[in-house]
């Protein structure tokens, strides 16, 4: 049963910020009434719902001292017991503790791991991947940082991706990614294993990282393109240098400026989601490390081509569908994953 008090408590908060927005809160105010109001709203209607089964459960069952009503509530009655389990149900899903970036644009950076020439072609194969997921799901996807390797794969590469939930989805992609297959260099036709990182990173607003110019050393490089006749003639690819971390960003587009603004957007980022490591560090030193928080020292993810399947190690999970996860369609696997997460919030909530 869930608390019927708290439940009062959060249809009070809802009602007050209602009442502020239709009276015309503070210019000052609106912003932040409007998001809380628009975070609230969901759970609002479940309690709504919620409290209407009970109410109807409770008037069904009086009705079965009326002779007149008691067949009509005989009816009614098995229909409303086996709702209501399911609307508590989604009810406990909706209070679960909201992680605050879960609306933020992402940025995604990916980069060969073991494996050398393999791991670089696999390295773009996920990132193919992620292009296409984000296509599927109407995502806007902008690279911020490509370097290519001699074969056509990987050397770095670093993506914005923005939309609806792009966060809240992509998180639970951070960490080594194996593969296991033939290399297209593999005269012996063995099956080798190699591997890529993948960090997922919530974009961090100026407001949330404060990074004073004393903090950082900005050096300017020759920029190393993919051939052509400009390459190597402009000092244009940008090195941030974060002192107190040591954090290193690098961008290498065509423009100096715009070098600096991505490079900076990736430092504030990295920088953002180490502090929220460190706070999720402390509050989680007593308890089982959660999934999705991205520890990439283990591998989380491993892509067997021969056997054509994809296995997610931390839910025990194995998809025979191979060739439409690396076509971006990666819904199953993400929806796992979140309901794992979710059943795991709930117990330590209610453990």
């Amino acid at each position: 049963m869930v608390p019927q008090d708290k439940l009062a408590q959060i249809t009070q908060r809802f009602e007050f910020l209602e009442a502020r927005l239709n009276a015309g809160a503070a210019p000052a105010e609106i912003a932040q009434v409007a998001r809380e109001y628009s975070d609230l709203k969901p759970v609002a209607e479940e309690i709504a719902a919620y409290m209407r089964a009970l109410a109807d459960l409770a008037e069904a069952e009086a009705m079965l001292a009326d002779p007149d009503m008691k067949a009509l509530a005989e009816e009614e009655i098995p229909g409303l017991k086996a709702r209501i389990p399911e609307m508590e149900q989604r009810l406990r899903l909706a209070l679960l503790p909201k992680d605050a970036a879960d609306a933020r644009p992402a940025i995604v950076e990916i980069r060969p791991g073991t494996g050398g020439d393999e791991a670089a072609l696999f390295a773009g194969d996920l990132v193919r991947m992620y292009q296409r997921h984000a296509e599927r799901m109407g995502w806007r996807w902008e690279v911020l940082e490509y370097q290519a390797s001699d074969l056509g794969g990987i050397k770095e590469f670093t993506a914005l991706v923005s939309g609806e939930g792009v966060y809240a989805r992509l998180k639970y992609e951070s960490g080594v990614h194996r593969v296991q297959r033939v290399p297209e260099t593999e005269a012996q036709g063995r099956v080798h294993t190699s591997a890529a990182t993948v960090a997922v990173l919530p974009e961090a607003e100026e407001v949330d990282i404060d990074i004073p110019a004393s903090d950082i050393r900005i050096d300017t490089m020759r920029s190393s393109g993919a051939g052509g006749q400009h390459v190597n003639t402009t000092d244009s690819a940008v090195r941030i240098t974060h002192l107190p971390s040591g954090i290193v960003v690098t961008s290498s587009e065509k423009s100096q400026h715009r070098n600096r603004e991505i490079a900076m957007q990736v430092l504030r980022a990295r920088l953002y989601e180490a502090e929220r490591e460190r706070l999720h560090s402390a509050r989680a030193a007593d308890r089982k490390a959660q999934v999705g928080s991205g520890d990439r020292s283990e591998r989380i993810r491993t892509y067997n081509f021969p056997q054509g399947r994809m296995t997610d190690h931390r839910i025990n999970l194995t998809l025979y569908s191979l060739g439409q996860i690396m076509q971006g369609d990666l819904g199953e696997v993400i929806d796992a994953l979140i309901a794992h997460d979710q059943a795991e919030k709930l117990a330590e909530m209610e453990g």
